[in-house]
């Protein structure tokens, strides 16, 4: 076994990171202009938040697209290309009157920019580089989609100083000036590029087959997955529904609508937008949880990282006024807590199920089924509240969600199909 000094690896990461937080900040930071949006222009809430149920669902169906397009290209036009429009869309915004203006811009265009820059190619891109490590790397890095939540009461705190077109184009154009330059300078696509191996550890080839770690090799290890033979699995879509009930119905409904819910409950609007950052402190901090993962296999992160997220949310029930910010923090911490060991884990439960050249358009296509649950949650709150005047109905489906969640993953049994942890725990350098 050879072992270099420093595994550049972790550079493709820090990379990744920045342009999570980068990326998503511009998507994020929706929940506090969607109300100055609606005091502005006097538009419904439903009409108003359809914006980002149309951001989500364009995002999803750009997302096998963009997979596609970082397995065959190099990542850095793509990234680059990804930045260049999503921020180009936002500095427009700057300049958006009109309902339709919003639904093309953020809607769409922004969308597809963050489709070419966000998770699905960067997950591809840190699948190439990690195996042993995979869950840390992919939580270090998803970690950017949780500091794009503390960007909250930055947004907030522009909004009330520069007003919203100002703070549209603030953001627009630092997002470019932040993100291309460490693209171009410091992303390579694979390790052999830096003379390396994945993990920047050099294996040895499987033992003979009367070994522990061959015996431990599976039938679906030993698969060259490609996305209609994933398509043709079981599995495939349990974990399709799981990303459509974690990331779709529930996450982005809490994400769009949790500013609004704490100001309809009498809190400030920068009250409330430091309330809804708890689930950005939450989410971070979980994310480096899923590192668990590699030691204890998948499912025992996922499953009581959904029922946590599942109850902490219940929470939001119980806040009715201002004196009860304190519930608000801690609902919104503990949800943030749960989703982030839960989502991360699942990008590494997708990468070890079907691994292979065609990872970026296998997990496009899962992105897929939370652009399906995110485009209908952030509209149908929005709606019920019009129709209602109350953000319990939605809060109910988000709980249901992540509690359906927990029931998914044990029935995928991904532990069975590719027992991560064990299989470490036999390779050189490995969790125990």
């Amino acid at each position: 076994m050879q072992r270099s000094r420093f595994f550049y690896g972790w550079v493709i990461v820090a990379v990744a990171l920045t342009l999570m937080a980068v990326g998503y900040t511009l998507r994020n930071t929706f929940s506090v202009f969607y109300p100055v949006l609606v005091d502005e222009f006097g538009w419904e809430r439903g009409n108003t938040a359809l914006m980002f149920s149309i951001n989500i669902i364009v995002y999803g169906i750009t997302a096998p697209l963009a997979g596609g397009l970082v397995d065959r290209f190099n990542p850095r036009f793509v990234l680059s290309a990804g930045v260049c429009i999503m921020g180009g869309a936002i500095v427009l915004c700057s300049l958006a009157t009109e309902q339709w203006h919003f639904y093309f811009l953020y809607g769409a265009m922004a969308a597809t920019g963050l489709s070419m820059a966000g998770v699905t190619p960067l997950s591809a891109l840190i699948a190439r580089w990690f195996v042993r490590r995979r869950a840390l790397a992919f939580g270090i890095f998803n970690m950017g989609f949780g500091l794009s939540l503390l960007f909250a009461p930055i947004a907030q705190s522009l909004i009330s100083s520069l007003g919203r077109q100002q703070a549209y184009l603030t953001i627009g154009l630092l997002a470019i000036a932040i993100a291309v330059p460490l693209v171009v300078i410091f992303i390579r696509r694979t390790p052999q590029e830096k003379g390396t191996a994945p993990d920047g550890v050099f294996v040895p080839p499987l033992p003979p087959d009367g070994s522990v770690q061959a015996r431990m090799e599976t039938a679906w290890m030993r698969t060259e997955w490609t996305l209609r033979r994933a398509m043709a699995t079981r599995q495939f879509w349990l974990m399709f529904a799981f990303n459509l009930c974690l990331m779709g119905l529930a996450q982005q409904m809490i994400i769009a609508h949790s500013v609004y819910l704490f100001r309809d409950s009498g809190f400030a609007p920068q009250l409330a937008a430091n309330s809804f950052s708890m689930y950005g402190v939450g989410i971070t901090i979980g994310y480096l949880f899923a590192n668990l993962s590699d030691r204890f296999g998948r499912e025992r992160i996922l499953i009581p990282s959904c029922l946590m997220a599942a109850a902490a949310t219940s929470l939001l029930f119980l806040i009715r006024d201002p004196s009860h910010v304190w519930l608000a923090f801690l609902s919104m911490f503990f949800c943030g807590l749960g989703m982030g060991a839960a989502v991360t884990t699942f990008f590494a439960t997708v990468a070890d199920l079907f691994q292979g050249r065609s990872y970026g358009a296998i997990q496009g296509f899962m992105v897929m089924g939370f652009s399906v649950g995110g485009a209908f949650s952030p509209w149908f709150a929005g709606y019920m509240h019009d129709v209602t005047g109350s953000y319990s109905p939605a809060v109910a489906i988000a709980v249901s969600a992540l509690a359906a969640g927990a029931i998914l993953v044990a029935l995928v049994a991904p532990g069975k199909l590719r027992p991560v942890a064990a299989l470490n725990a036999q390779r050189p350098g490995g969790s125990s």
